[in-house]
């Protein structure tokens, strides 16, 4: 229920006032003090709903109109200004024709009216963007190279890891910009006006990377047609090969060059502080989460506290509480804070509130969440300027519909989504939780964080499972936990962010005092990543989300009923525990996996290596963690592996090193092996960053090594020789080969060695005979040296490989000649994750679920 302020009993004005009580609201004016009511008295009202039907249907009908053919966009809008013409027309009917009332009778047709006519603008509009990125010159221009003067719009961004293009590509910096001019073969020199995404590929990105929103570039790029789900963002996407500095036409304006110093001096602040609260600290203030650790990053998704670190309405409301005062008066018509403390009149704190929102947006960026949250922000200060309440839900619904009307592409942005359900159940579900929590004793405070963490877990989670296919079940203790410490962190990072310009020691000494909190958030997101069951995996797309909400209400519906039963009470919390902690002996029960006695698990991993061989216990060696951290990670939770000896990694290729953070998450790992060459080295890099953020020590492979671990695994480092670098080998013909032992078994790990590399190991290593289990080198690849399958003759041969992946992994010819020695061969892509296990005649496999 929303609240309605009513005239408190009246009180004489002081003098000075008089002539300014005409001005201002009764409530305030009749109160007898400067600074007008500070706590109105106030009554229970209904919930003003009049803006949600136009904003939803606005939202709905830009989302359809994006990307549909002109003509039946227009045919939809014709539609509804037809039925919207004739809508209030029945309102003019006789009252007594209509059962609900004269007055309801009257308003219905009309506020129907006005909801279609806000949805057939916002279709027109959606419409006309389609149409304007469909426009020529851009079709013409694709499968083209042509030079193009952009303006950037946002800052830039790196691309994900190398695995997409290929081992050997070079850094990609992406940044969003709008096209003004294009001189091309086929279109001339013209100008344009379309958004476009750059895909640069540059030898020193760092130059790229410092270039911000407004600079004006001037590149040569081929075009290409943006991908099927971005065909509604961008007219084109530029590629940028080969590119050197970045051709300045112009740089940026004022604004977000001071936007840019305040940010850099944040990021020269917090680089004095140790460990995560480096990289952390500004995204948590600004949003800029360039430098989080991957580690880091993944536990925050994990989590559940993504919504911390990309900037959202939370950090605005910390920002403007400073001024107006606590959370819990932000529906009332008065304010606190520092504008009550210094006495500023409501209009001057609406206006400095305005100021700050402005600088919010500029200094954070106009991302979705942040445009939602000033917008709100926005009309809350607009109210507060005229005396009124803030009502929250119709601020809420009047952002989606300005915003929506302003740019229809939000309508399909998952950001906005997730923003407005987030703060929609903050202003909805969360009072109703928290006032039912605390009639069952729960004190205010965290009955009223534990209703606001559920709630917007509860709604958020099925668009999520959307587009990652797992959702959380640590997020709201999680966000309870972190979420103390969200305050103090915004607070002081803001003030390390203004002083830093002109006082770098103090915005440091601020940075210091945010670093603590800053920590102690790190930590939440660590030990919550590290539970087994942290992580639930879902059925992904639209159909797994419904699937998601339904469990939920079911879910909800469940506890509302079990709530007063001791003992159904218990046995949930007990099966919810067990899902989280997921002891052991249960995911085998259930699900038969890991096989007893296993040896050496390949990994499901995608396209890449991840192998695992038991040292005893919750021990293991793990060689080489594939491309995909969660992958890996939940790869050793199903293993039960928690303590890794020593985690070797053969070369440093993405697919091979990508998925380290993974492996790393939650478990103790005393040392890193890898080759000696630093080939390539971006990739080189990421894995000493990894390995020095988790305070693990990275060492480099001898040839002849040996080590054991327990008592039955041990190993002999094969290749690459002695000066490997110097000699100019290659990443792959770097891998590190091991020979192991392990119940009984041999086992050749040879990586990605080629050709030229296995001859070469043939002919150095003389005593390298028969094995039982050979890793097939460079996941089956059609470049293979047949003596080495031939000397080896191995039982069982496992190909670590993609599904349907690009490169044709593993060759029929490769499967062939394994087949000609004897091997039997099993692949991850067909089989999934394989098992090794000693039998009484030698290897046995199963595939996961299945027996070998």
């Amino acid at each position: 229920m929303e609240t309605r302020v009513r005239r408190t009993r009246a009180g004489r004005a002081p003098e000075g006032q008089a002539a300014g009580a005409a001005g201002r609201h009764p409530v305030h004016a009749a109160s007898g003090r400067r600074l007008g009511a500070a706590a109105p008295q106030q009554e229970s009202a209904p919930a003003d709903l009049r803006l949600l039907p136009p904003a939803a249907a606005a939202w709905a009908a830009a989302a359809m109109a994006l990307g549909a053919p002109a003509r039946v966009t227009a045919a939809c809008v014709l539609g509804l200004l037809l039925v919207a013409g004739v809508l209030p027309a029945l309102g003019r009917r006789p009252a007594a024709a209509s059962p609900a009332g004269p007055r309801t009778a009257r308003r219905l047709p009309v506020a129907a009216a006005m909801t279609l006519l806000c949805a057939a603008a916002a279709a027109t509009l959606a419409g006309l963007h389609t149409a304007s990125l469909r426009a020529e010159p851009w079709p013409r221009l694709e499968g083209e190279r042509a030079e193009f003067e952009v303006t950037l719009t946002a800052d830039p961004a790196t691309a994900g890891h190398e695995t997409t293009h290929g081992p050997n590509a070079p850094p990609r910096v992406l940044l969003r910009a709008t096209a003004s001019r294009v001189t091309g073969p086929s279109a001339g020199t013209q100008e344009v006006h379309g958004p476009v995404l750059l895909v640069v590929e540059a030898q020193r990105p760092e130059e790229w990377l410092r270039l911000l929103p407004s600079t004006q570039l001037r590149l040569r790029a081929g075009v290409r047609a943006p991908l099927p789900g971005r065909a509604a963002e961008f007219a084109a996407v530029l590629r940028v090969r080969e590119a050197g500095s970045p051709h300045v036409v112009s740089g940026p304006n004022a604004a977000h060059r001071l936007a840019g110093s305040l940010r850099d001096g944040l990021r020269e602040a917090a680089s004095h502080l140790p460990g995560s609260a480096r990289g952390l600290l500004p995204a948590l203030v600004i949003g800029d989460g360039s430098g989080l650790g991957p580690e880091l990053a993944e536990a925050v998704t994990v989590t559940g506290l993504t919504h911390l670190v990309v900037v959202s309405g939370a950090q605005l409301t910390l920002v403007l509480v400073v001024l107006t005062g606590a959370q819990s008066r932000a529906g009332t018509a008065e304010r606190g804070g520092l504008a009550a403390r210094f006495g500023l009149p409501l209009r001057a704190t609406a206006a400095v509130g305005c100021a700050l929102v402005a600088a919010f947006v500029l200094v954070c960026r106009p991302d979705p969440s942040v445009l939602r949250a000033a917008v709100c922000a926005g009309i809350a200060m607009l109210a507060l300027a005229t005396g009124r309440r803030r009502s929250l839900l119709p601020a809420l619904a009047a952002a989606v519909l300005l915003l929506v009307l302003h740019d229809p592409t939000l309508a399909r942005s998952f950001g906005f989504l997730l923003s407005v359900l987030a703060t929609g159940s903050l202003l909805t579900l969360a009072p109703r939780w928290g006032a039912a929590l605390r009639r069952r004793g729960l004190p205010g405070p965290p009955a009223e964080a534990l209703a606001a963490a559920a709630a917007a877990h509860v709604v958020c989670a099925p668009v999520v499972t959307v587009f990652s296919a797992s959702t959380s079940l640590v997020a709201v203790p999680c966000n309870l936990l972190a979420g103390a410490a969200v305050g103090p962190v915004v607070v002081l990072g803001w003030a390390a962010l203004i002083t830093a310009p002109f006082a770098m020691p103090v915005a440091i000494g601020f940075a210091w005092l945010a670093s603590w909190p800053t920590r102690w958030i790190a930590a939440v997101a660590r030990g919550g990543a590290a539970l087994p069951g942290a992580e639930l995996g879902w059925p992904g797309g639209w159909a797994g989300g419904a699937l998601l909400a339904a469990v939920t209400v079911a879910a909800c519906v469940l506890l509302r009923r079990v709530a007063h039963r001791p003992w159904p009470a218990l046995c949930c919390a007990l099966l919810l525990v067990c899902a989280v902690l997921r002891p052991l002996p249960l995911p085998r029960l259930l699900t038969g996996w890991p096989p007893p006695g296993w040896r050496l698990v390949v990994c499901d991993v995608g396209q890449g290596d991840g192998l695992v061989l038991t040292a005893g216990g919750h021990s293991a060696l793990v060689v080489d963690t594939g491309p995909d951290p969660a992958l890996m990670d939940r790869c050793l939770r199903e293993l039960g592996v928690s303590h890794i000896p020593l985690l070797l990694l053969s070369h440093f290729h993405a697919d091979h090193v990508g998925g380290l953070s993974g492996a790393l998450r939650g478990r103790r790992v005393d040392a890193i092996e890898s080759t000696g060459v630093r080939d390539p080295p971006g990739q080189a890099e990421f894995v000493e960053r990894v390995a020095a953020e988790a305070g693990v020590p990275l060492v480099a492979a001898i040839p002849g090594e040996r080590r054991r671990i327990g008592e039955e695994l041990d190993w002999e480092v094969l290749w690459p020789p002695a000066g490997a670098a110097a000699a100019g080998l290659a990443a792959n013909d770097a891998s590190v080969t091991l020979l192991l032992r392990t119940g009984g078994l041999t086992v050749l790990l040879p990586g990605d060695l080629e050709p030229a590399a296995q001859q070469r190991l043939l002919a150095t290593r003389a005593d390298l005979s028969r094995v039982d289990v050979l890793k097939v080198p460079h996941h089956g690849s059609a470049a293979q040296e047949p003596k080495l399958f031939e000397r080896l003759a191995p039982r069982l041969a496992l190909v670590s490989c993609g599904e349907d992946n690009g490169y044709g992994h593993p060759a029929p010819r490769t499967l062939a000649a394994l087949e000609e020695v004897g091997a039997t061969v099993l692949r991850t892509d067909t089989d999934g994750a394989l098992a090794v296990r000693a039998g009484p005649e030698g290897p046995r496999a199963t595939v996961r679920d299945r027996p070998g």
